[in-house]
C-alpha cells in the first residue's frame, strides 16, 4: 500500500516566473481534465491546475499492461495528497492490432484511442479542455503520439509556458512534490523494438525485470526486450557499480528471474528512446 503523502510547497513558488506563466494559461480554461500518469510532468500539471481551476479539475490515470502496476498506485496516493479529483480508466490498447504489432506509428494509435475516450470523459463532466504534460524538451525525440494529441486538441501548458524538463523539476520540487526528482518514464511498449509483438507476458517480464534491478539499487534504467535477451541500459554514473562482477551477477539474475535466459549491458548507458536509433532517418523526422 502506498504511503500517505505529505505536500507542502514552498513559498518562493509565489514568486517564480516560470509558473506564474504556467498559472495564467491554465486558468484561460473553463476547467482541464489532466492525463496523470503520476510522472513528474503531468504531477506539476496536475498541481498547478488545482492552483489555478480550483474543483474544475479531474485528473485520469490509464491502467494497462503497458504501464507497471505501481504507476497507477502512486497517482492514486498523489491525486489524494492534492486533494484533486481522480479516476483510473482501465484501457485495453492490445487488442487493436495497430498498436500490438508494434509499428512506428504505434504511439500515435495508442494515443487517439486514449486520448478520443478522455475527451468523452471531459465533455461528460463538462470540462472545456483536455491537458497533457508534453513539455518544451518533448519535442527531440520522435513522437508519433504527439500528432494524435494535436488532432484531437490537447493542450499542452508546460510547453506552451515554455517549460522545459529543467524547469518542471524545479518547479516541482518548490511545489513541495515528491517525485519531482524521479527518474523520467516512459511506457513498457517503448522497451520492445519496432515490428515485434507487444503481449502482456512480454511487457510484464520487462516490469519485472526493471523492479528487479532497481530492488539493487538503479534508478535511471531500461531493461529492453530482445526476445530472450534483456539489454539493461543504466545511467552513466552507475556503470563502473554495473561492471562490478558481484553487481553484474545480480543484474543477470535479476533478469533471468523475470524469465530472459541472456542478459547484456549496454555499454552506452541509459538514454531516451535507444530503439528509435533503428529508426531510419525519414522516419524520425517530425
Amino acid at each position: 500500500m502506498t504511503q500517505a503523502l505529505d505536500i507542502r510547497p514552498d513559498p518562493a513558488l509565489d514568486s517564480d516566473a516560470r509558473y506564474r506563466r504556467l498559472l495564467a494559461i491554465l486558468r484561460t480554461l473553463d476547467g482541464a481534465l489532466v492525463a496523470f500518469s503520476g510522472g513528474v510532468d503531468s504531477s506539476l500539471l496536475a498541481a498547478a491546475a488545482k492552483d489555478a481551476l480550483g474543483e474544475r479539475v479531474l485528473l485520469v490515470t490509464a491502467r494497462s499492461p503497458l504501464h507497471p502496476p505501481s504507476e497507477a498506485q502512486f497517482a492514486k496516493a498523489l491525486a489524494a495528497a492534492l486533494h484533486v479529483d481522480h479516476r483510473i480508466l482501465d484501457t485495453l490498447e492490445l487488442d487493436d492490432p495497430a498498436v500490438s504489432r508494434n509499428d512506428p506509428d504505434r504511439c500515435y494509435h495508442c494515443k487517439r484511442a486514449l486520448f478520443s475516450r478522455l475527451a468523452e470523459m471531459a465533455a461528460a463532466e463538462h470540462l472545456a479542455s483536455v491537458v497533457d504534460g508534453f513539455n518544451r524538451d518533448d519535442r527531440d525525440d520522435y513522437r508519433p503520439g504527439r500528432r494524435a494529441t494535436r488532432e484531437l486538441g490537447v493542450r499542452s501548458p508546460l510547453e506552451e509556458a515554455a517549460l522545459g524538463k529543467e524547469d518542471v523539476r524545479a518547479l516541482a520540487r518548490l511545489r513541495g512534490l515528491p517525485n519531482w526528482d524521479a527518474p523520467a518514464r516512459a511506457c513498457l511498449a517503448s522497451r520492445v523494438p519496432y515490428g515485434e509483438r507487444l503481449t502482456a507476458e512480454r511487457l510484464a517480464r520487462v516490469a519485472r525485470a526493471e523492479a528487479g534491478l532497481e530492488a539493487l539499487g538503479f534508478t535511471q534504467l531500461r531493461v529492453r526486450d530482445h526476445g530472450l535477451l534483456a539489454r539493461v541500459e543504466v545511467a552513466s554514473a552507475d556503470m563502473d557499480r554495473a561492471c562490478q562482477a558481484p553487481v553484474r551477477a545480480a543484474i543477470a539474475a535479476a533478469c533471468r528471474a523475470a524469465g530472459y535466459t541472456w542478459a547484456s549491458l549496454d555499454l552506452e548507458g541509459y538514454r531516451t528512446g535507444s530503439l528509435n536509433e533503428a529508426l531510419a532517418p525519414p522516419r524520425r523526422a517530425r
